[in-house]
């Protein structure tokens, strides 16, 4: 029997949307669903997205960047979306 689209069984993510302290911003990075949730929230996406900055630091060469905001990419309130833009 098919699966129903977009159900797939233990590789199940988040999408957060990432502000960082010089302006710029990234899109749609994904931290794994089992991670969040229970009393910490979202609070351990920003350890994973840190991880990944230093990955992709390293690789490059470059420093990663400061975060300032991470904010869910589905999410219906945009605060973060308007504290960056206010930021700027």
């Amino acid at each position: 029997m098919a699966r129903k689209p977009g159900s797939r069984a233990g590789n199940e993510f988040v999408l957060f949307n990432v502000f960082y302290e010089n302006g710029t911003q990234r899109s749609n990075r994904k931290v794994p669903a089992e991670l969040l949730g229970g009393l910490d929230g979202d609070e351990p996406a920003k350890a994973v997205i840190e991880e990944q900055d230093r990955e992709i630091a390293a690789k490059s060469g470059m420093a990663p960047l400061a975060i300032k905001t991470i904010v869910r990419a589905d999410a219906k309130d945009k605060a973060g979306v308007k504290e960056w833009k206010l930021a700027r």
